[in-house]
């Protein structure tokens, strides 16, 4: 294996869920890994504060659950996407969905992007007249 086929696969192994290469301490690689999803979870926290102060003490374990094994993808859309994936979210947490949706155009696949003026003025109008 190369050099750089093993500095591919510690990456894959502490941001995406990959095994350690071969040489590599399991233990340490696996306290590195938790490492970085904490710092990764404070980043979506601070991005999606209402999301986060939604699920109080349970964010942590939440993003964790949701966040080990697929790689980072920026704070906005690792929100998201997490925020996506909740059976329930609170009302704090559905408004800060909803304002970044009329803001931000997402798919669910390519990065977003933000909307036009006139864009995000006809999505936040739809959106309110259908949910009075």
């Amino acid at each position: 294996m190369s050099l750089a086929d093993r500095q591919a696969a510690l990456v894959a192994a502490l941001v995406a869920g990959g095994p350690p290469p071969p040489g590599f301490d399991t233990s340490r690689v696996d306290a590195v890994r938790e490492q970085l999803l904490r710092k990764r979870a404070g980043e979506v926290a601070r991005t999606w504060p209402a999301l986060a102060a939604s699920l109080g003490p349970t964010w942590y374990a939440t993003f964790r659950s949701w966040a080990d094994g697929r790689p980072p993808q920026g704070s906005l859309r690792d929100g998201w996407d997490l925020a996506r994936s909740l059976s329930t979210l609170d009302p704090s947490a559905q408004a800060e969905l909803r304002s970044r949706d009329a803001y931000w155009s997402y798919d669910g696949r390519t990065p977003p992007r933000r909307r036009p003026r006139l864009a995000r003025l006809l999505h936040t109008a739809l959106h309110t007249a259908l949910h009075r």
